[in-house]
């Protein structure tokens, strides 16, 4: 069984502009960090033009899915019916995109049957994550 879970979604970058974009997302899931998940944009999708990515909570998607969740970098919400807004929030502005809700629960069920919630602890190595840490101190 694979520990790693990736799937292809598209976003529509919302805009000033009256006309949405879809640009390519990738979202992220690996057992060896059981507490998050990652989004990924390519690099010509963003405007640095290098690939951009943002790391947060399982557990806030999972809730963003079905109601308001995050006050911090990245904020998730409902829209409508069948799609779901993603808002990532930096120093240099905020990037907000639509994704379809049923692309983030297939990735979300695909994640729990790897890793049901409430479960991650049984996968993190502290004593693995302690040794690193102490030997990057050094």
């Amino acid at each position: 069984m694979s520990t790693v879970i990736e799937q292809a979604v598209e976003a529509r970058l919302v805009a000033a502009a009256p006309r949405m974009p879809t640009i390519p997302a990738s979202l992220h899931y690996d057992l060896r960090d059981p507490f998050a998940v990652r989004m990924s944009f390519p690099a010509p999708a963003t405007l640095e033009g290098i690939e951009v990515y943002w790391t947060f909570a399982r557990e806030l998607l999972t809730q963003g899915v079905e109601r308001p969740a995050g006050d911090g970098d990245v904020r998730v919400r409902p829209y409508g019916f069948d799609r779901t807004v993603v808002e990532f929030h930096a120093p240099e502005g905020t990037a907000i995109v639509h994704v379809r809700t049923g692309d983030l629960r297939r990735f979300l069920h695909r994640t729990t049957a790897l890793v049901p919630l409430g479960q991650e602890f049984r996968h993190v190595d502290l004593d693995q994550d302690l040794a690193e840490l102490m030997r990057d101190a050094c």
